[in-house]
């Protein structure tokens, strides 16, 4: 009688918390480097020379529309299995410009989502640059800023910006900060100062409004517990460390933890660069308005290289010269939000 008193109880509690899920609104947050993600055609002052026909890697329209429809079909793809909505905001790195986003935004794999986005051309080196794609039905855009990386000890480096864009996600301000910091070729000192940055920019729009949630997500390139990230932008990775509401909580240190998966290979072992930071004010027991729910490696079989050296590793658009009419060498990362209904 009592195991069955405990079963019915079980059973009851299960019951109780589906129904308490279904009342609340789900909404999906992600990041996703696109890997080189350029058209066929020179632009004027980029070093975009390897993507075109003639270039290193004889980047023609059949490759091009390979990889757009590619991303396509993860981007339409993801959080699918936690709400039919799918992403209701996506940031992005190494995108060339406008025109790809426009080309990307309406595939007809994607087409249906209905996405718009966000650009602005950046003085990257390379010419790859941020970028936000949102559903106009959860996220409305209120205003854009690039924010120029800036280094006093050199001043000659340079490098994409931090894209801001400032709005409300399901009826509430919501700043979003997308990043792609300087790369591991370059000095841990770089990247550093990049979190220094964008720490800044993180106190600034919460002196002005301390209400405001600021989500911040990018290529860090640098793990969850290096200094970049730990010390110079300053976030948490317990949530018993998360003390005020513009306090940061990085919840991808626990993910880094397992060796089995990332968000990419770097040296032969897995590694979580690509990363979406929170401030306080999103974290919350009592579920009062939009908060933190739980984070994912979006990974499908499909996405990943079946065979070979890299077998295992993402599978990307090129290797060893070789066209592997693939995806990204990263795989992107998502953040659920949850938001009772009044």
């Amino acid at each position: 009688m009592l195991l069955l008193v405990l079963q019915l109880l079980c059973c009851w509690a299960c019951v109780f918390s589906l129904t308490a899920q279904t009342k609340c609104n789900i909404y999906a947050v992600g990041f996703y480097n696109l890997e080189n993600l350029f058209d066929t055609i020179h632009d004027k002052g980029k070093n975009d020379y390897e993507f075109l026909p003639d270039g290193t890697y004889r980047w023609g329209t059949v490759k091009y529309r390979n990889k757009l429809r590619n991303i396509a079909a993860v981007l339409n793809e993801m959080s699918t299995d936690v709400t039919p909505d799918g992403m209701s905001v996506v940031g992005v790195c190494e995108v060339e410009n406008s025109r790809v986003l426009g080309d990307l935004v309406r595939h007809r794999v994607l087409a249906h989502r209905g996405w718009k986005f966000i650009h602005v051309e950046s003085v990257d080196n390379r010419g790859v640059d941020c970028a936000l794609l949102y559903n106009p039905r959860h996220f409305v855009p209120l205003a854009t800023l690039l924010v120029p990386y800036t280094d006093a000890a050199d001043k000659g480096y340079k490098t994409r910006g931090f894209l801001v864009v400032s709005g409300e996600l399901a009826g509430e301000s919501v700043h979003f900060i997308v990043n792609h910091w300087p790369s591991r070729s370059a000095a841990s000192a770089k990247r550093e100062r990049a979190g220094e940055l964008v720490r800044a920019v993180k106190d600034s729009i919460m002196r002005e409004n301390p209400a405001t949630k600021v989500i911040i997500m990018g290529d860090m390139n640098d793990t969850p517990r290096d200094k970049s990230l730990e010390v110079s932008l300053g976030a948490r990775c317990s949530e018993s460390e998360v003390k005020a509401p513009s306090d940061l909580y990085n919840p991808w240190a626990a993910v880094a933890a397992d060796k089995s998966i990332g968000t990419l290979r770097y040296k032969g072992k897995w590694a979580v660069y690509d990363q979406i930071v929170i401030s306080g004010n999103l974290l919350g027991k009592e579920r009062r308005g939009l908060v933190y729910h739980k984070t994912e490696i979006f990974v499908r079989d499909y996405m990943l290289q079946r065979e070979g050296k890299y077998k295992g590793s993402p599978k990307r658009t090129h290797a060893g010269g070789v066209w592997l009419k693939g995806y990204s060498d990263h795989l992107p990362v998502i953040m659920y939000f949850i938001k009772q209904p009044k």
